[in-house]
């Protein structure tokens, strides 16, 4: 699900289009099935996000970011958030496009991704978030409308391809900063949050072919229910309904309190600009299929030529970032051969 903390985090759909009331295919009521859902996804991001935030701050040794249990926990809580996507577009729009309601909630997203990408950029100016799960599913959204009206074997199939496109195909057009988010490219920007179209968009497809499949068979049953749940169930259900603000403001506050913590007991440890540079290009770089040893080479390569180079990761000017980007690539080339 991504590189560092943002990567394997996301609200899946970030509005309430799974609403019968909306959707107009159950009637009236709320979907609990998918407020739970939804709602379970966050609380483990947000343990994957606190696990994160106490390895950053020195408060466990454990390597949160490349540790491997860990790195497939943030990949399935990103899977589980794109194929809610797919699943609520049905349910929303399973017989028309809503057209008022969608192009509402895609705004709503897209400012809220601009904003992620404007704070990241003066935080780590040389690993800031240009195309991460927000991004991905404002896009993932657009491109899957055609989906909607076509048989759910085409939308699995598709699903599959995108997954399987970036260890198939890869052209050096595609290493274009402007193309960059399509992820098919030869060479892996450096992010903390890097969640390229390919492959994250097969799961918002694959989520719209089991959504197909569920309405035109009546399996959504099992999504109502009639009976109040228990607090814990309602608490749930509540962070579901909200999801776009939980992880907006989650993550803030769970690492103002690992902070506190921190300085409680005494650990001041604080990770430089350039300590962070491995894990964050690490993670970026597997996350678009490459083997994780030539991962593991070209960043240690580049970590070293930017130390040796006494390169300041937190000068964000045009030279730096053009300094920084060479040498990832120098090093990238040289861990393939």
């Amino acid at each position: 699900m991504t590189s560092a903390r943002d990567g394997s985090s996301l609200s899946a759909t970030l509005e309430d289009e799974a609403s019968p009331g909306n959707a107009g295919i159950h009637g009236h009521g709320r979907l609990l099935g998918i407020d739970l859902a939804r709602g379970i996804a966050l609380l483990a991001m947000a343990v994957y996000h606190g696990a994160w935030d106490a390895s950053h701050l020195g408060l466990t040794s454990v390597d949160v970011v490349n540790d491997p249990g860990w790195r497939l926990f943030a990949r399935a809580i990103a899977a589980s958030f794109l194929l809610l996507v797919g699943f609520s577009l049905v349910l929303a729009h399973g017989s028309r496009i809503r057209w008022q309601a969608f192009l509402r909630r895609l705004a709503v997203i897209v400012a809220a991704a601009a904003a992620i990408t404007i704070v990241t950029f003066f935080a780590f100016p040389q690993s800031y978030i240009f195309f991460g799960i927000l991004h991905c599913i404002a896009l993932s959204s657009l491109l899957a409308l055609p989906f909607l009206r076509l048989p759910p074997a085409v939308a699995a199939a598709a699903g599959i391809a995108v997954v399987a496109a970036p260890g198939l195909v890869a052209s050096p057009l595609f290493d274009l900063p402007a193309l960059a988010f399509v992820g098919l490219g030869t060479q892996v920007p450096v992010s903390n949050d890097y969640v390229p179209l390919f492959p994250w968009f097969g799961p918002v497809l694959l989520g719209m072919a089991a959504g197909r499949l569920a309405v035109d068979r009546n399996l959504t049953a099992w999504l109502q229910t009639s009976r109040t749940p228990g607090l814990a169930g309602r608490l749930i259900a509540w962070t579901g309904r909200h999801s776009l603000a939980f992880y907006l403001v989650h993550q803030p506050v769970l690492f103002g309190l690992m902070f506190l913590a921190a300085h409680a007991l005494g650990i001041t440890r604080q990770p430089s600009v350039a300590a962070g540079f491995v894990p964050q290009c690490r993670a970026s770089c597997e996350q678009t299929g490459v083997a994780a040893a030539a991962c593991k080479r070209y960043c240690t390569c580049a970590d070293a030529a930017i130390r040796q180079e006494r390169i300041d990761l937190a000068d964000a000017s045009a030279d730096t970032r053009g300094r920084v980007t060479a040498i990832v690539n120098r090093c990238r080339t040289g861990a393939r051969q």
